[in-house]
């Protein structure tokens, strides 16, 4: 079994239940037995419960405040989070962390929310999944700052040099989310993902986007995780059967997720 720790079958690119319902089913179908849902904010919230009420067992929901979703309401957001994070079926805090592609006017607000999100997952024994976009040095700084937490938890979308995840690894227990971007021509990422021990890496797509190749420009599913498993099994030069089970097992254990099954 595949487990697929990113995804969002919530997302506008479906443009009904029945077509999100038809992408989960296609992906059990190839062998991805379970899909994790990352949440963005109380605007989109309901409708990721919704999908994952029709497929329980299969769809786990995360509960969080995306970075691009941090404004000067942030605080009255992280008031509505609360009673999602409590919920026994939620297995992580995301997506949480910094994003300053867009502008810098939150920076803040962006960390001071981080920050609050990181010790609410400490207190409920939960990892972070982590979206960070143009803000490395701020988020290690955030990271170190958090040491006594122990955190654990995942780099979503994972884009940084070796160099940063060797000193984000120095305070907390950190595994990398690997998606369609390494199978993508002139990615960087396969040079690092060689370098990146198998137990760190954990399968995701990011559903319904960065398709992997060769479905790059059309909407992802988690149906695709295969191809991705076999991209860094051709990396690392080791059956994809291998790729399977130590990420699989790392996802498990990561999230939780026996107690689930």
């Amino acid at each position: 079994m595949f487990i697929d720790t990113h995804t969002h079958y919530y997302d506008e690119a479906f443009a009904s239940p029945q077509e999100a319902d038809e992408a989960i089913a296609r992906a059990v179908a190839a062998g991805v037995g379970m899909m994790i849902q990352a949440d963005v904010d109380s605007r989109e919230r309901e409708a990721m419960w919704a999908v994952g009420e029709r497929h329980k067992g299969v769809l786990f929901p995360m509960a969080g405040l995306y970075p691009g979703s941090v404004g000067a309401d942030w605080q009255e957001e992280i008031d509505r989070l609360l009673p999602y994070l409590d919920r026994e079926e939620v297995v992580a805090v995301g997506e949480i962390g910094l994003d300053y592609h867009e502008g810098r006017e939150f920076v803040r607000e962006q960390n001071e929310a981080l920050r609050v999100q990181f010790e609410l997952a400490a207190e409920r024994d939960l990892p972070v999944n982590i979206h960070l976009r143009d803000a490395t040095e701020d988020f290690i700084r955030a990271v170190k700052d958090a040491a006594g937490l122990h955190l654990r938890g995942n780099l979503h979308c994972f884009g940084l040099s070796l160099e940063s995840y060797r000193e984000i690894s120095r305070y907390g227990d950190w595994r990398v989310g690997i998606g369609g971007v390494v199978t993508f021509k002139n990615a960087g990422l396969a040079r690092t993902v060689a370098d990146i021990p198998l137990e760190r890496i954990v399968l995701e797509t990011d559903c319904p986007y960065l398709a992997p190749v060769p479905h790059r420009g059309h909407r992802c599913e988690s149906a695709m995780i295969p191809l991705i498993a076999a991209k860094i099994a051709e990396i690392k030069a080791i059956p994809v059967s291998e790729v399977e089970a130590v990420t699989t097992a790392s996802a498990l254990d990561l999230f939780q997720l026996r107690k689930h099954q």
